[in-house]
């Protein structure tokens, strides 16, 4: 009788779970929702928060749509997530399993994700250096702690647990009383050494820092421990791995070759090839520096072009249209004013005017923001406004890892990815100009497929 693998991701947007049948390595069965989850902030601090308590019932509803009596021979789980975040939670009492099928979240706080941004750069220059090779920006965890240390040390008084959301779901799940987390994670807060895979405990600990909220460090790939209870059919005593990242994941699922690069547009966007296996990252951080290089798997890297800016820009200029229409009397769907901006920009094959879309800044560099140059009275049509947004998509992510790098470390093919390239045709010919390698389609990044073969091929 077939045994199946669960991967679930836990995006920013949306959750998404499968099941991989483990005798044919398939996926068999896929179910994804948005989590709409966002807490609408209206302070003016760039606080980017999310609701657990919603993200938690997204999850079980996904779930549940999944065939039962599969999700009976489930074998173990995986998880990926959004990384980066932190969520703050009571040991004792972080979630309620008295629904039989599923837990509820409880004494916890709200989620604050990686696009968060009340630590202001002059902030994050008062932080102690740490020992890594990974700098930290607004959104990492170590930094929002410290910043709740300055700030409001009374709510960190509430809570004696933290951990991405993807760890908290692995932490009830196994009813677990501390939080592990993978070297991806980790890393992703900042103040972790991932040559030897430690946090900066003396550096930290100098500086005032609520140790007892740092997580236990497990490897990528390892096991977290095993489910408490019956979860919507799923047996108790099923093993659930430690939660991996969603962007080492959605890179696990389509880089076939190590000549591969793999160009992920989605909310953000982000490009990467694999470093060779002895490569070892700087002794220090690199903050000017557009190329980070993350942890992977077997204690290998990537290099990686992390953009703030991706989908998202898109998103806004059509919300910024759907609100002028609005204000002008009329109104349109999101989705049938994105199709019409498709449709004006495929009729315009280019643009002499000059889109910076670094709308949220960059880590590397959070002051550059956007910027439209080159303006005549002839390019302002919807066409050549949207057809320079998608260049400049592309430029930008371009700009933070130039052509000739990828050229020097041998790839031969971009494999591009993510929801964004999927379905706008305009960014997708912008893509095929700027590289001279062949770019394919069709081995999408997905996080969840990642985590279910990480799975197969680590347990």
């Amino acid at each position: 009788m077939s045994t199946y693998i669960l991967g679930i991701d836990v995006g920013t947007t949306s959750l998404k779970a499968v099941l991989l049948e483990t005798d044919s390595r398939s996926v068999i069965e896929t179910q994804a929702l948005p989590t709409t989850s966002d807490i609408v902030d209206n302070s003016g601090t760039k606080v980017k928060e999310q609701e657990p308590k919603r993200i938690i019932e997204v999850l079980d509803r996904c779930i549940a749509q999944l065939p039962r009596e599969k999700l009976q021979r489930v074998s173990s789980i995986g998880l990926s997530g959004q990384m980066h975040g932190v969520l703050f939670w009571k040991a004792e009492s972080g979630c309620d399993w008295s629904n039989k099928d599923s837990f509820t979240p409880r004494d916890t706080s709200q989620l604050i994700t990686w696009q968060d941004g009340r630590c202001t750069s002059h902030f994050l220059s008062s932080l102690p250096k740490p020992d890594s090779h990974l700098s930290v920006a607004t959104g990492f965890g170590c930094a929002t702690i410290f910043w709740y240390m300055r700030h409001r040390p009374e709510f960190l008084q509430d809570f004696t647990v933290a951990g991405t959301i993807q760890d908290y779901v692995v932490s009830m799940l196994c009813g677990l009383d501390g939080c592990v987390m993978t070297p991806q994670n980790a890393a992703s807060w900042g103040f972790f050494n991932t040559s030897n895979n430690q946090w900066n405990i003396d550096i930290l600990k100098a500086a005032g820092f609520p140790l007892h909220l740092l997580p236990q460090c497990v490897s990528s790939g390892g096991l977290a421990g095993k489910t408490c209870s019956d979860w919507h059919g799923i047996p108790a005593g099923t093993p659930v791995a430690a939660a991996l990242g969603d962007f080492q994941c959605s890179v696990y699922s389509c880089m076939r070759a190590r000549t591969d690069a793999v160009l992920n547009i989605s909310t953000s966007a982000q490009l990467t090839f694999a470093m060779p296996a002895d490569f070892k990252p700087p002794d220090s951080p690199q903050p000017t520096s557009s190329i980070a290089y993350f942890p992977y798997f077997n204690g290998s890297y990537l290099a990686v072009a992390a953009s703030l800016n991706g989908g998202n820009v898109l998103a806004t200029f059509v919300e910024m249209l759907r609100a002028w229409m609005k204000e002008l009397g009329t109104e349109l769907s999101d989705s049938c004013l994105y199709e019409k901006l498709i449709h004006c920009a495929l009729n315009q094959e280019t643009s002499d005017l000059r889109v910076s879309p670094t709308i949220l800044g960059e880590r590397h560099d959070p002051l550059c923001l956007g910027q439209v140059t080159d303006i005549s009275t002839t390019n302002l049509s919807l066409g050549h406004v949207t057809r320079a947004l998608c260049r400049g998509v592309m430029h930008n992510i371009t700009s933070m890892m130039p052509v000739e790098c990828l050229q020097q470390a041998g790839v031969s093919r971009i494999v591009g990815s993510g929801s964004a390239l999927a379905r706008n045709e305009v960014l997708r010919q912008e893509v095929e100009k700027v590289f001279p390698q062949p770019v394919v389609y069709g081995q999408n990044a997905d996080s969840a497929v990642g985590v279910v073969m990480v799975l197969c091929d680590f347990l």
